[in-house]
């Protein structure tokens, strides 16, 4: 599966793509494996993606045109904690 979405919205904040494998902490080379369809995308990596760019793993996907995040859901009394 081809994402042009991440290719598009890397270039569009001037990250390259060894800032995001860094963020990402994988090697540029695994990074533009994803990038360009080579290998597919694990969840943990697409999830990543949508933090770094403040967007949903949807529109990542293609599922929706619609860029803006969901609001988080609203618990009282729990927080989420990204994995590292």
């Amino acid at each position: 599966m081809r994402l042009e979405r991440i290719k598009q919205l890397r270039e569009d904040h001037d990250f390259t793509q060894q800032f995001v494998a860094d963020y990402l902490s994988i090697s540029r080379s695994a990074y533009s494996n994803y990038e360009n369809g080579a290998r597919g995308l694990p969840c943990e990596i697409l999830c990543d993606l949508a933090d770094l760019y403040h967007t949903s793993t949807d529109y990542l996907l293609g599922r929706t045109n619609n860029p803006r995040a969901p609001e988080p859901p609203k618990v009282q009394g729990l927080y989420l904690i990204k994995r590292k």
